[in-house]
């Protein structure tokens, strides 16, 4: 990879990973909707990019699809279920991401996986394990299995996003996406949530600062970033970068929110962050030219 495209890999995980802690101080300071805060962050995206995209018409059923699977469906479960954990946790969780995008890439995109790849999956899965038989989370395991879906659900975006081949730029795909997903998302909160008019009466100055950075900075830029990387290079290659999510997002939760992590879940975080390394360091045997 190019070095501008190195540095550019290392700024999505820290503007992600602060998004996850701001996105838990929301939900506990404002009481906001997780998925309501997902249809505003998404209309923010919306609003500030699509004047500035042509409409790729050619494509535009294609793009409904992927903000359905990649948007919609994916962070109604994300962040529902952070909603019902620590942040530290829920991010250690969404690591889930690499093994199901390496499984995902295997069975459709035909990549190589391998047996390293596979112990690497399996540690992760593992890791993920030990840290959902912690004792407080033993009275509610939903949040950790809406999580881990989401993880799932995002995973197999990616895919159909790499199916676009590169066609469209990361600006562009994320406006277009944002268009879609925000009208999908307030039905979405309409259906499946509740107190949303006292939620946003209630947002304040910190709900507000929160639905402007998850839709400007994590999301419009850091998916045009993310999207702009997948399009030009192998997706094991930009994968591995998103190791540094959990480092942020957990230095942010102390920081906010007082969050501390037990021994065992930080062995669980480590086992998982390991599996992680694994899946996405191993070199397939027919390398990919960089684009």
């Amino acid at each position: 990879m190019k070095p501008l495209d190195i540095l550019l890999a290392i700024t999505v995980p820290m503007l992600w990973g602060l998004g996850f802690t701001l996105a838990k101080v929301a939900f506990v300071y404002v009481s906001f909707p997780p998925i309501l805060l997902m249809a505003f962050r998404f209309s923010v995206t919306a609003l500030a990019l699509v004047w500035f995209v042509r409409p790729p018409w050619g494509l535009m059923w294609k793009i409904f699809w992927i903000a359905i699977v990649s948007a919609t469906i994916q962070y109604s479960l994300t962040f529902s279920g952070l909603d019902g954990i620590d942040a530290s946790l829920a991010v250690i969780v969404v690591q889930l991401e690499a093994p199901f995008l390496a499984l995902f890439a295997t069975l459709i995109l035909k990549e190589h996986l391998g047996w390293r790849r596979a112990i690497g999956m399996a540690l992760a899965f593992a890791g993920v394990l030990l840290i959902a038989g912690q004792p407080r989370l033993q009275g509610d395991l939903l949040p950790v299995l809406l999580v881990a879906s989401g993880a799932c659900v995002w995973s197999f975006g990616q895919i159909m996003i790499k199916g676009l081949g590169g066609k469209l730029g990361g600006f562009t795909l994320i406006a277009w996406v944002a268009v879609f997903a925000a009208p999908q998302l307030f039905v979405s909160s309409w259906l499946f949530e509740d107190g949303q008019w006292e939620a946003i009466q209630n947002a304040g100055w910190i709900g507000w600062g929160v639905v402007i950075y998850m839709g400007l900075i994590m999301t419009a830029l850091g998916y045009a970033i993310w999207y702009r990387l997948l399009g030009i290079y192998n997706v094991n290659q930009v994968m591995p970068f998103l190791l540094l999510l959990p480092v942020m997002s957990i230095i942010g939760s102390m920081l906010f929110l007082g969050e501390r992590l037990s021994p065992v879940e930080l062995m669980g975080g480590a086992v998982v962050i390991l599996g992680v390394w694994i899946v996405t360091t191993h070199r397939d045997r027919a390398v990919v030219e960089e684009g």
